[in-house]
């Protein structure tokens, strides 16, 4: 491999120079690559020539661009069968905010400094904290799947990611707030309320939520074959998509047991006996359809429920009937406030069947450890749990702790 400084004139007389890296690929193929700095053509040099020895090395021209390396990327997902919402993520991520961007790039010129950059170009673009974040997730999938392929040799988005990974983790700590009872978790009143009024095929499902902390995709999925009456639990083994679609967990740790306590048992006993039925679409002997006792909330066909109905009509509806709601600053045809459930979403009762977890110990029970609660909420890892909700276990009073350790040391 080999560096040298290529000079020429132009036909109006201007005298010009670049710099040239001549080298021979893994495969024995030469290659030339022109650079305008000496230390640029420098450092590729060093780079290209461990990649050469390492067996990894992609030339440029060899390569594709980030738009056409997305294509393989969104085949490759199709073909090993991740979620329809899923897929549509990545297309909507390539679509509206890579390739706009960065979609013409060859993926062997992406660099930190480059990724940085459009990082920067989003945030100028008005795209949210959040959404950089997801976008940045997507772009390092893809060249890893692109990698995976040979057509680069760094994934320099992760690389990134792992230089900057402790000061951004301490950064986003700092900005994300902590959940607060009473603002993003229901408070104990707030949920004695809402179950004085729950009432109907709303009933079963949102109690399950409450008491249980199933995700609102896992109870629409809930088949009656999952639930063990006699024995008190809940086998979470699927769940149902944003369109319906019936497949596995959210992760691996998201397929557990989970224990029901009475009130959710009973509830279930008595929805059983009308929860409605679905058609297979085959016929008995004498020509009736055959109709199956398949999932425990689905809706009036017994197929999977909409989460817009279960809002719409179910938890939103109850949460105003119990008075935990907000004026919406807006007035009916006759004149009255409406009223909006303080809580919007499912994920609230979630929220608060973590903490009640933690903290059982007020209602005469016995408070789950940090990893019992893990594996209730089917998390994937303990640091999801102690980063979401470690500020609610009970803290001891370390000045009592050190006292009584002195005492014991000093005797």
């Amino acid at each position: 491999m080999s560096v040298r400084k290529r000079e020429w004139t132009t036909p109006k007389g201007v005298q010009k120079y670049a710099w040239v890296v001549d080298y021979t690929d893994a495969a024995g193929k030469r290659r030339l690559k022109t650079f305008q700095k000496k230390k640029a053509a420098d450092s590729f040099a060093a780079t290209a020539s461990v990649e050469i020895r390492e067996g990894v090395h992609v030339a440029e021209s060899a390569s594709v661009s980030v738009e056409e390396a997305g294509k393989l990327w969104i085949a490759s997902a199709k073909a090993i069968g991740l979620e329809r919402a899923t897929i549509e993520d990545y297309e909507r991520h390539l679509r509206l905010h890579i390739n706009p961007f960065i979609g013409a790039a060859k993926l062997p010129t992406l660099t930190i400094a480059k990724v940085r950059k459009f990082e920067d170009d989003l945030r100028d673009g008005g795209r949210s904290p959040a959404m950089i974040k997801k976008v940045l997730v997507s772009l390092g999938t893809l060249v890893a799947d692109a990698a995976e392929q040979g057509l680069v040799a760094r994934n320099v988005v992760r690389e990134r990611k792992k230089r900057r990974g402790s000061s951004d983790s301490r950064q986003e700590k700092r900005q994300k707030g902590k959940l607060k009872i009473g603002v993003d978790i229901p408070t104990r009143e707030d949920i004695k309320a809402l179950l004085s009024v729950l009432k109907g095929r709303w009933r079963p499902m949102i109690l399950m939520a409450i008491f249980c902390g199933l995700r609102a995709s896992e109870l629409r999925g809930l088949r009656w074959s999952d639930v063990d009456l006699d024995k008190r639990e809940i086998h979470v083994r699927q769940r149902a998509d944003r369109f319906n679609d019936i497949g596995r967990p959210k992760s691996e740790t998201s397929e557990r047991t989970v224990p029901a306590p009475p009130m959710v048992i009973n509830a279930l006993k008595e929805w059983k006996l009308t929860c409605p039925k679905r058609n297979t679409g085959k016929k008995d002997e004498t020509g009736e359809p055959i109709m199956v006792l398949d999932l425990v909330f689905p809706n009036g066909t017994g197929r999977v429920e909409q989460l817009n109905n279960i809002l719409r009509r179910g938890l939103h509806p109850s949460w105003v009937t119990a008075g935990i709601a907000v004026d919406s600053g807006e007035i009916d045809k006759k004149g009255k406030p409406i009223l909006e459930p303080k809580y919007t979403g499912m994920h609230a009762l979630r929220h608060f069947f973590a903490s009640w977890c933690i903290n059982r110990k007020e209602d005469g029970g016995l408070g789950l450890t940090p990893k019992m609660v893990q594996e209730r909420m089917g998390h994937s890892t303990i640091a999801m749990t102690m980063d979401t909700y470690g500020h609610l276990f009970p803290k001891d009073d370390d000045a009592d702790e050190l006292a009584a350790a002195e005492k014991a040391f000093l005797a």
